[in-house]
């Protein structure tokens, strides 16, 4: 039987999305716990060390999820490929590891956390697991296993969660309430309620760790193969790719680090990264569903791409992506009053630099669409270009606006960079593998979605249920508009054939 391949990418995003989106959202729970328990500047120092985490994570898989991919799709020897990408990631993620843990004392004291050379050593640890599960999650993906790929990260997020609790919660409720019982006794052996920062640190390094064992059985413990030919091809493939990864963290993470270091001295810094951090936490819904649906689309559009009627797809794609942003764009700043109930009050005060990361977030969505035509024709070097113009872009802005903007600066240099990526990634794929993407609809709909925010702005009732009401009738209109233009084209992803 024929498969509708839009109803089979909507099925397969849906099904990641148990893992990425409803089990992220369940992580995201946490957001209102360590924002009521953490004061700002401790959040502060949880968001910069991610920060340096999220970029670090991307230089030690280098491309090779993607490069796994495409390997995949053209190599007859499936099994060599896997096990030599497997290996790559297991020799390169072991020398971190053992490089780091001896220079672990310098890197506390360069990172400003010396006397916390603990964090240092369990990053480590979390980064080499995460590192090498890497492609096993890959090679579930391109199997089309997402069950089995959902319910390993499901455990990942409910073993780091439950630890939380327990952490963060249960053992101060236990020593503050039952102070002389042997439970507090049993508590006081391991637990610091003055480091409760270390402790999520702590949570993740055992769900990680976890979850490493629960893949275990994919590996191929007994016939490994390493093809160092294909090593080297690979290699060829995903060097351009790494730079592309490098670059788009740097956009995404920077920004904090940079904040620490560039805020005036006059400025409590950790404090500004954790209001930022928080804030952009609640922006990150957007970013939730694009990378949900990136775990679909990197092995579908790969799949799809021998196919006569393979751009036309990928235009009808974008098409339905782009509404999909949008509409996640005016629902969050449309009702923003209520969906930043989601952070401890002190860190409210950010509230007016969400709707500039989501709409940041919307043209990197876009972005990464659009950028499939240089993964399928083999020119990665371009994605290597791309993504360093994006980066230097973001830096540059970065050091110009923070001084005087603070994190409203960071948040614009993101914006500008992600346009900026967006805009030459379309002009210049067009030359190399044109796709007849529907421009007018791709720019209608988030220009549409901001103006109605802009408009529901001049509004500004003071009673709040009556700007409610009126943002609800400013969103009926817009769902209105994509039904009267669009029906037929999001009606297709629900044919059967």
């Amino acid at each position: 039987m024929i498969v509708n391949p839009l109803r089979r990418l909507a099925g397969q995003t849906a099904v990641y999305g148990l893992s990425s989106i409803i089990g992220r959202l369940l992580n995201y729970l946490l957001v209102p716990l360590y924002t009521r328990v953490l004061i700002t500047s401790e959040y502060g120092i949880y968001t910069e060390m991610y920060a340096y985490v999220s970029i670090l994570w991307v230089i030690l898989t280098y491309g090779m999820e993607t490069t796994f991919f495409r390997f995949s799709q053209s190599e007859k020897d499936k099994h060599s490929v896997y096990t030599t990408s497997l290996l790559s990631l297991v020799l390169t993620s072991g020398l971190f590891l053992i490089v780091t843990l001896i220079y672990s004392k310098p890197v506390a004291d360069w990172l400003g956390y010396a006397e916390k050379v603990h964090y240092v050593i369990w990053f480590a640890f979390i980064l080499a697991f995460d590192a090498i599960t890497a492609i096993p999650f890959a090679k579930l993906r391109q199997e089309n296993r997402p069950v089995k790929f959902a319910l390993i990260k499901i455990i990942n997020i409910g073993t780091n969660i439950g630890l939380n609790l327990f952490f963060i919660l249960l053992c101060p409720f236990i020593l503050t309430n039952y102070p002389d019982t042997y439970f507090s006794d049993f508590i006081l052996l391991f637990f610091n309620s003055n480091d409760l920062v270390g402790y999520i640190f702590i949570s993740n390094l055992i769900a990680s760790t976890l979850t490493l064992i629960l893949l275990l059985p994919d590996f191929p413990l007994r016939n490994i193969v390493f093809d160092f030919v294909l090593w080297k091809r690979m290699l060829s493939y995903t060097w351009p790719l790494l730079i592309v990864a490098v670059a788009g963290s740097v956009n995404l993470s920077l920004d904090k680090i940079l904040l620490v270091r560039l805020l005036p001295d006059d400025v409590d810094a950790m404090a500004q990264v954790g209001i930022y951090g928080a804030c952009y936490k609640v922006s990150i819904i957007m970013t939730l569903f694009v990378q949900t649906f990136r775990y679909a689309a990197d092995p579908f559009f790969f799949s799809e791409s021998g196919k006569l009627e393979s751009r036309q797809l990928y235009a009808e794609v974008l098409t339905i992506f782009t509404i999909a942003v949008s509409v996640i764009f005016l629902m969050t700043v449309m009702y923003l009053d209520v969906v930043i109930l989601f952070i401890g009050g002190a860190y409210r005060e950010g509230k007016e630099v969400i709707p500039v990361l989501l709409m940041g977030n919307l043209f990197l969505g876009i972005y990464y669409n659009l950028s499939i035509w240089y993964k399928l024709t083999n020119q990665t070097i371009y994605g290597a270009i791309l993504s360093l113009v994006g980066a230097t872009l973001s830096v540059l802005l970065n050091f110009l606006l923070i001084p005087s903007m603070g994190y409203y600066g960071s948040a614009w240099a993101a914006f500008a960079a992600y346009f900026v990526m967006m805009v030459l990634s379309y002009f210049i794929g067009q030359r190399h593998f044109k796709v007849p993407y529907d421009v007018k609809r791709l720019i209608f709909y988030p220009v549409l979605s901001v103006l109605l925010y802009l408009f529901s702005g001049l509004i500004n009732l003071e009673n709040q249920a009556h700007q409610l009401l009126i943002n609800s009738f400013l969103v009926v209109i817009f769902f209105i508009i994509i039904i009267l233009l669009d029906k037929k084209l999001l009606l297709s992803v629900f044919r059967k054939g």
